[in-house]
């Protein structure tokens, strides 16, 4: 059996207060930068950007929600109609065949709304771990941490939230960044590590928890 490698401690308790009272009074409200306008829209747009951008998907649903922003909406617009709004998008004939199959199920097994359960939206097609708790999030003011690659980058390259795997991270925040933090979490996470904690030659001049992040191969 192969060995596991042994994960580095996290931050202390202290330096993850001073870590997360830095970003919050950087940025106080914290928002996706995924445009939609009901949870029914942020579902699918949590969908749609499964290995694409966000700037990609905010194009590509522009039209699609002024004509469909419902899930009976979606229905009526059809296959054929979903996928000419969303054909600029990556692998995108499988998501409009999922945005009509989770639109389906919305009408037929939850009256038309998006349910605040995690388990009810993994039900969905097309709709994983990371998309449900954007949505419990964004959507349901719960403390859902959605972990992506620059989340899982900035939890380990700063020891905030260690892991092995997106699950070990993800349980990781919850288990050590302060409770008061944890509801914007993940938007300042995902924020530095889509502006600052970059993959190559991260910003570290420019960082506002330089100090108090341990990665020893910082730029200079």
């Amino acid at each position: 059996m192969a060995r596991q490698t042994r994960l580095p401690q996290p931050l202390p308790f202290a330096q993850q207060v001073a870590v997360f009272t830095r970003l919050a009074e950087a940025n106080p409200m914290p928002e996706t930068e995924l445009q939609f306008v009901n949870p029914f829209t942020l579902v699918v747009a949590v969908a749609l950007s499964a290995q694409a951008t966000d700037a990609g998907v905010n194009k590509a649903t522009r039209a699609l929600f002024a004509k469909a922003d419902t899930p009976q909406k979606m229905l009526d617009l059809g296959l054929d109609g979903v996928t000419e709004h969303i054909k600029t998008i990556g692998l995108f004939r499988q998501k409009a065949k999922n945005v009509i199959a989770l639109s389906r199920i919305l009408v037929e097994d939850f009256g038309g709304e998006v349910p605040d359960s995690r388990a009810a939206l993994m039900s969905l097609p097309g709709v994983g771990r990371k998309t449900a708790n954007v949505v419990l999030n964004c959507a349901f003011g719960h403390p859902g941490q959605a972990v992506d690659t620059h989340i899982f980058r900035v939890g380990n390259r700063t020891r905030i939230a260690p892991g092995r795997d997106v699950e070990e991270v993800e349980r990781a925040i919850e288990d050590n960044v302060p409770a008061r933090f944890q509801q914007h979490a993940h938007h300042w996470l995902i924020l530095h590590g889509r502006y600052i904690c970059v993959a190559r030659k991260p910003r570290c001049p420019d960082c506002i928890i330089n100090d108090l992040c341990p990665y020893e191969e910082k730029t200079v």
